[in-house]
């Protein structure tokens, strides 16, 4: 683990800034999963940038949402087309859109499925400095909210792979984020499936 994220930080000090991009579904929290990351990252003392990409606005169909995480003020305001981060919250994307776009040599991958990372890696053919983390966020999300909304598990699998935020900070933020709009039962089942996206995440 610890190897882990002080790779992460030493590539986000030398590139000051930290791109990412998420590939879902309309309807399953993935523009609300980068506003948290944003807020997480904002509150752990990092400047922020979190956009959508929206297709056709309707539940299940594609779309894009953004980040830029970095340790000095952001000045662009263009699309991010380089990514060092790419989070799939729907696995049936993989064969839909081409998730490699633009991906650095040095890309992290962060995928919801229940298959090895190994798997995955060589379905991809990715090439040898690009990683692949996989966790089964869906089922996930079922056992602790009742519903397969991967939004929450893939935030906490992201936490881990990267170390961009502390699960403190991000738990934190998703308590402030929910706790206006949803019960006590909603929000502790997010808390916990994020609490379990950190600690059943895989590395190929």
């Amino acid at each position: 683990m610890t190897i882990i994220i002080t790779r992460i930080f030493v590539v986000g000090t030398m590139a000051d800034t930290v791109e990412i991009r998420w590939h879902g579904r309309g309807g399953q929290g993935t523009v609300t999963a980068a506003k948290v990351l944003a807020d997480a990252c904002l509150s752990g003392g990092r400047y922020v940038q979190a956009f959508p990409e929206y297709g056709p606005e309707r539940a299940g169909a594609p779309l894009r949402a953004y980040n830029r995480i970095s340790s000095k003020p952001i000045r662009m305001h263009c699309p991010v087309l380089k990514p060092q981060v790419i989070n799939v919250v729907d696995p049936t994307l993989l064969d839909a859109v081409n998730i490699q776009e633009g991906a650095t040599e040095d890309a992290t991958f962060i995928i919801n499925t229940s298959k090895d990372p190994k798997e995955i890696k060589e379905k991809l053919k990715l090439a040898p400095g690009q990683r692949v983390f996989t966790v089964d966020a869906t089922k996930i999300a079922i056992d602790c909210i009742g519903r397969a909304l991967p939004n929450a598990p893939m935030l906490g699998a992201m936490c881990r792979a990267t170390g961009l935020v502390s699960l403190e900070h991000l738990l934190e933020d998703i308590r402030k984020s929910f706790g206006k709009k949803f019960s006590q039962k909603i929000i502790d089942g997010n808390l916990e499936a994020t609490r379990r996206g950190y600690e059943e995440v895989k590395e190929g």
